[in-house]
């Protein structure tokens, strides 16, 4: 079992950049496969990003949205998961959930974690 704990939200203006920390717990963290997801007012909560075990930057995928201005990363040693954010905009505004999984060799957009953190909201001004 893993608890995941969400950092670094708060309120930025579009084209800003913010970087997001997931804290996590447990001493199998390698095993898990990490991801982010948001969840928008009104809207159903959807996948931003993911990462497999092995942390590597070919391990990594993204929805098109996001595609080439977040960038999610890993460190085994901190156990942490992390999702730099640049070129912010207003449609980025929701409340943003780290994910974790063992199940899985990398989180998708149909993905169904079984573990999930508290969320952080980010809301985006125009």
């Amino acid at each position: 079992q893993v608890q995941l704990v969400e950092s670094g939200g708060g309120l930025v203006q579009a084209g800003d950049s913010l970087r997001l920390s997931c804290a996590a717990s447990g001493r199998t963290f390698s095993s898990y496969a990490m991801g982010w997801f948001r969840q928008a007012p009104g809207s159903e909560r959807e996948f931003v990003a993911s990462i497999d075990r092995s942390g590597l930057s070919t391990g990594t995928y993204y929805a098109d949205s996001v595609r080439g201005r977040f960038t999610i990363s890993r460190d085994s040693a901190k156990k942490a998961v992390y999702l730099q954010m640049n070129s912010l905009k207003p449609e980025d505004t929701a409340v943003y959930y780290c994910a974790a999984d063992e199940r899985y060799p990398i989180l998708t957009t149909t993905a169904q974690p079984r573990y999930w953190g508290q969320g952080t909201q980010i809301t985006v001004s125009s």
